[in-house]
């Protein structure tokens, strides 16, 4: 008489379906990243020459968003997939990437921590470089335009590092109507004007810097930003344990798939 031996491991449907709709979401939120840099890239005419991507020495926010988009659709893609099909290489690659993924934002974390001068240093030479390109790309303008205006900031370290744009620069070559000024977005808000006064910062650099308080901001973005994060340490903390937990869950979800998927394969040897 033979006896044969049946397998009873299974593939719970609950951890699989689980991983589906948790990377429906990444694969969705990839399409929209990328519908939406796709679109202002075409709206800059950048779709019909790519070389206006080169020609900017600033960097261009539109691409961030792209590559965020094919970061979230690609994972998305491959744990859709390999939940679905039950493919153990998939799984196995949107797992990785998960957690590498988290062990660079762990290592950034620490870095930027135990490095606070040398990142202020990456920071200032940012700006910097997007200050000097501040008139070349509409995006790259409303990114400093509301990180200065959300921050009540005027350039790197102050608002004379303006001097660095062309058009803003107070020197005697420039034939600019901004010239010795700052953007709008320097200035101390009027509650009495509904209308935004995008010609407030003209001018300004030619007062006293005594006079300059009363109607632009004086504070630099570092030094704002060295204030700001004190102020709203839980709230970063927050959003990086959430932002974690996530991603755990994610590799969780992943692994105990993987692990399920190999014990069944095993059994069929038997």
């Amino acid at each position: 008489m033979h006896y044969y031996r049946y397998s009873n491991a299974e593939v719970s449907c609950w951890y699989k379906y689980l991983l589906f709709s948790y990377n429906i979401v990444f694969w969705l939120a990839g399409v929209v990243f990328l519908g939406v840099g796709l679109w202002a890239w075409s709206e800059k005419g950048v779709l019909s020459d790519l070389t206006k991507v080169t020609r900017m020495h600033g960097i261009d926010p539109v691409v961030l968003v792209l590559m965020v988009g094919v970061v979230m659709f690609t994972l998305g893609f491959a744990g859709c997939v390999g939940a679905l099909r039950e493919n153990i290489c998939l799984l196995k690659f949107f797992c990785s990437a998960i957690v590498l993924i988290f062990f660079l934002e762990l290592a950034g974390a620490v870095l930027a921590f135990l490095f606070q001068d040398w990142v202020r240093d990456r920071f200032r030479e940012f700006f910097e470089s997007n200050i000097r390109s501040y008139r070349d790309d509409i995006d790259l303008q409303n990114l400093i335009d509301s990180l200065q205006k959300a921050n009540q900031c005027c350039g790197a370290y102050g608002p004379e590092d303006w001097d660095l744009n062309i058009y803003f620069n107070c020197s005697g070559a420039s034939y600019s109507r901004e010239k010795c000024g700052v953007p709008f977005s320097c200035c101390v808000p009027d509650p009495a004007q509904k209308v935004v006064n995008t010609q407030c910062g003209y001018d300004v650099r030619t007062q006293l810097k005594s006079k300059w308080e009363e109607s632009i901001f004086t504070k630099g973005c570092i030094q704002a930003l060295e204030g700001w994060l004190p102020r709203n340490i839980y709230i970063v903390a927050g959003v990086f344990i959430a932002i974690s937990l996530l991603q755990i869950f994610g590799i969780f979800l992943a692994r105990t798939l993987i692990s399920d998927i190999e014990a069944v394969k095993a059994g069929h040897h038997f």
